[in-house]
Parts: C-alpha cells; sequence; structure tokens
C-alpha cells in the first residue's frame, strides 16, 4: 500500500487525540503563544526583506530614463538577485547552523539593508547589474533560514499554516510598498537626491535599523526562551519527536547528503515555477498599471490591492490544506486555477477586466507556497533539513531571474507584456504535471 500524508496523520491522530482529552487547550495554548511571541518579529523581518527586493520595480519608472536602462537591461539586472540568491543560499543556511539564527539574521539584515542604499549609487547597467547581485548575496538564507528555524518550534502538523502567517509578509510588503513608492516618485527627492534615489534609501534603511533587536529578541531554539516554561519545552520536544518517528525523518550524517536526495530536487523543480511567475508578475506590475494611463501616486495604490487578494488567499487555503490534511490536490487545483487567471489577464480585452484577472492570480500565487513548504517537513530533519531547504528555495528561486528576465525579453521583443503573461501561465502548468511526480516519489520511500 502506498503511504499517504493523510493516512500517517491519521495513525498519529490518537495519541495527540488522547493527551487532548487529558488537557484539551495544551495544544492551542502553547502554539498561540509561539505565535505571539515568535511571528510578528520574524514576519517584519520578511517583509522588509521583501521590500527591498522588489522596490526596484518602481524605481524602474523613472530609473531606467535617468540612468540608460532599456528593458531587457531592467528584466536582467532585476533578476540577477537570484543567481547571488541561488550561489549564496546553502551556505548561508550552513553558516546559520554554525553560529545561530540570531547573529545571522542580524548579518543579513544589516548587509542588505546597507546594498539596498546604495541601489541609490546606480550609474547605468554594469553598476545596476552589480548591485542586484550583490543585493541576492547579501539577503541569501533569510528565508530558507526562517523555515528551518520554524521546524525546531511547531510540529508539522501546524506547519502550512504558520508558513502561512509568515508568506503574509510578501503580500503585505505589496500593500506596504505601492502606497509608499508611489507618494515618494511623485515628490522630487530629499538632499539633493532624485525620487528613485530617495526610494532606495528610504526602502534599505529599516533593515540596518533592525539588526541589532534581532540579536536582542530572538530566543535561538525552545531551550533558550524564558518565556517558555519547562513543562511547554517538554511538549514541543514530544510533539517533534513524534513526527521524526511519524515520518520516519533523518538527518544525513553529512548534512551536503542532501544535495543529493532526489527528493530534494524534486520539489526544487516543484517550486520553481511560483518564484518565476511571483516575481516575473510583481517586478513588472507597476509597468503594467501604469500602462494604464494613471499618475505615479495612483500606480502605488492600484499595485497594493492584488497583494490584498493573496492575503485572502493566505488566509484561506493553507489552513484548509492543514484541516483536510491533504496538500497534492490544494496545489494541483490552486496552482491550475493561477495559471488560468494568469492568461485571462493577457487575453482581456479592457484594463478593467485584465486588473481583476491580475488580483486572482495572486489570490493563488501567494496562497499555494505554504502547502509547498509543508512537504519538505516530511523526509528532513536537523541539519539535512536546514540544507535541503536552503536548496529547494535557491532552485525554485533561479525562477526569480527567469521571470522578470523573460517577461523583459519578451516585452523588448513584442513590444507587449501580454505575451509575457502568458509565458508566466506556462511554468504554472508545469508545477501542476510536476506535483504528480512529486506525490509519486515521496510516497514511494513508504511503501508497506
Amino acid at each position: 500500500m502506498k503511504y499517504d500524508t493523510a493516512a500517517a496523520l491519521d495513525r498519529a491522530a490518537p495519541a495527540t487525540d488522547g493527551m487532548a482529552a487529558q488537557d484539551g487547550g495544551t495544544e492551542r495554548r502553547i502554539v498561540g503563544m509561539l505565535i505571539r511571541k515568535l511571528m510578528p518579529f520574524l514576519a517584519l523581518i520578511y517583509v522588509v526583506a521583501y521590500i527591498d527586493r522588489t522596490v526596484v520595480g518602481f524605481a524602474k519608472l523613472h530609473m531606467n530614463a535617468a540612468v540608460g536602462l532599456s528593458d531587457a537591461a531592467y528584466g536582467l539586472g532585476a533578476g540577477l538577485f537570484f543567481i547571488g540568491y541561488f550561489l549564496c543560499e546553502v551556505p548561508s543556511n550552513l553558516a546559520l547552523e554554525r553560529f545561530g539564527a540570531r547573529v545571522w539574521f542580524a548579518r543579513i539584515l544589516a548587509t542588505w539593508g546597507v546594498i539596498t542604499m546604495a541601489m541609490a549609487l546606480t550609474r547605468g547597467p554594469m553598476s545596476f547589474y552589480a548591485l542586484r547581485f550583490l543585493l541576492g548575496a547579501a539577503e541569501a538564507g533569510l528565508y530558507p533560514g526562517i523555515l528551518y528555524f520554524l521546524t525546531k518550534w511547531f510540529p508539522l502538523r501546524q506547519r502550512a499554516r504558520i508558513i502561512g502567517l509568515l508568506v503574509l509578509a510578501q503580500p503585505v510588503s505589496g500593500i506596504v510598498t505601492g502606497p509608499l513608492a508611489g507618494w515618494i516618485l511623485s515628490t522630487h527627492g530629499v538632499f539633493g537626491m532624485s525620487n528613485w534615489q530617495t526610494l532606495f534609501i528610504v526602502s534599505g534603511l529599516p533593515a540596518v535599523l533592525l539588526a541589532l533587536p534581532t540579536l536582542r529578541i530572538l530566543p535561538e531554539s525552545p531551550a533558550q526562551a524564558r518565556w517558555l516554561a519547562p513543562a511547554d519545552r517538554a511538549w514541543i520536544e514530544r510533539e517533534l519527536a513524534r513526527d521524526r518517528a511519524t515520518f520516519a525523518l533523518k538527518s544525513h550524517g553529512n548534512p551536503l547528503a542532501a544535495l543529493k536526495d532526489k527528493r530534494v530536487l524534486l520539489l526544487a523543480l516543484l517550486f520553481l515555477p511560483f518564484p518565476l511567475a511571483i516575481y516575473g508578475l510583481s517586478l513588472w506590475l507597476p509597468t503594467i498599471i501604469k500602462g494604464f494611463g494613471v499618475t505615479d501616486s495612483m500606480t502605488g495604490l492600484l499595485s497594493a490591492v492584488p497583494y490584498l487578494f493573496a492575503v485572502l488567499g493566505l488566509c484561506i487555503v493553507p489552513r484548509h490544506s492543514d484541516s483536510k490534511r491533504e496538500r497534492y490536490w490544494h496545489i494541483v487545483a490552486v496552482t491550475s486555477f493561477g495559471a488560468v487567471m494568469l492568461a485571462a489577464s493577457a487575453w482581456a480585452g479592457s484594463v478593467q477586466w485584465q486588473f481583476a484577472f491580475i488580483c486572482l492570480a495572486a489570490f493563488s500565487l501567494y496562497s499555494i507556497q505554504p502547502v509547498v513548504w509543508a512537504l519538505p517537513g516530511q523526509f528532513l530533519t536537523g541539519a539535512s533539513a536546514a540544507v535541503g531547504i536552503a536548496t529547494i528555495n535557491s532552485i525554485g528561486n533561479l525562477g526569480g531571474y527567469f521571470g522578470p528576465t523573460g517577461v523583459g525579453v519578451i516585452k523588448d521583443r513584442t513590444g507587449s507584456l501580454a505575451a509575457g503573461l502568458y509565458f508566466l501561465a506556462a511554468t504554472l502548468l508545469i508545477a501542476v504535471l510536476t506535483t504528480f511526480v512529486v506525490r509519486a516519489v515521496l510516497d514511494r520511500p513508504r511503501a508497506r
């Protein structure tokens, strides 16, 4: 009989239900406390990270003409962020395992904040390329590092919902970035800088300022959290041990062996279309909306609307996946819907319908990511999880290079963004097909 995630969770349920019979509120109390103590600060860090990597889409509206960037050059530079990210992701997560989350997250914050502010020094294509590459290298390790950090605190059955709370930072950053960028671009800049240069300075400064609070606030593990009672720490360790037993989780003797695990590589292939579509859309979204014939400030305000739909999706889809104890069909259904909406946005004959379809595509693209990220926890733990998660994220985020770059090249050759949107939709269909392969491979090692 093939292994099934839902069945495994059901087999684990009697022990969990027995514990709940003794104290039905224990899990809700402890998980609720962990959410309140950890998630707001982690989400804040990720909001700042996402602002700094995507604010370039708004700066483009004025920077391109000022420094002589073509659409293809912008797309290439926007995507080069993910090449630096790819090359440094696994080394960064290994360093996190060695130095600890507090120190390493603080280092990441400080360096990427300085480089974001340095983007104001862009003078042409080469400096733009170099700074975007360095920004990706500096930020590498933050998101997979947070995901690995969360595996030390939350049981697997809660993880899609918890990761969903973290991924909420992505659309929240879009909601913040749009109006802020639109307002700054409608000014003449400050201290002799142009408006797009001011935008980079304002965006990068919060990351630098958050480095010290990260060192002071963030605990390394439940054992070092002074706000946890001994019984609460014991409950967390007991639940994590139950996950390791239920899913036969293992940590390779050499953590780098996770790089050769075909399940890790397959999940990277599954994840890749999502950053490709998300960044291909988000880094060109201000340009799409500006094409509606609106002002800079209105472009900023309208750019926030699709992210409101993304927040709605993140409040619904991961929670539904957890409650049904099912991952694969959620990925297939929601991803297919996103592909159809992106294609419809390219096909739509009016700006109103195009914008509506983009909003629905955002609902799908963001909401399904936490469900995908719940899958690695079914077969990796310990240092292998750090390397495996970093590998999945680094390879998958190469999509962040191919998305903006592909759309830029297509726009230069066709003069329209519609073909670029069809390109993004097609890549999501690859994710749908890959989901069936991933399911077969993840099931096979546990065949009975």
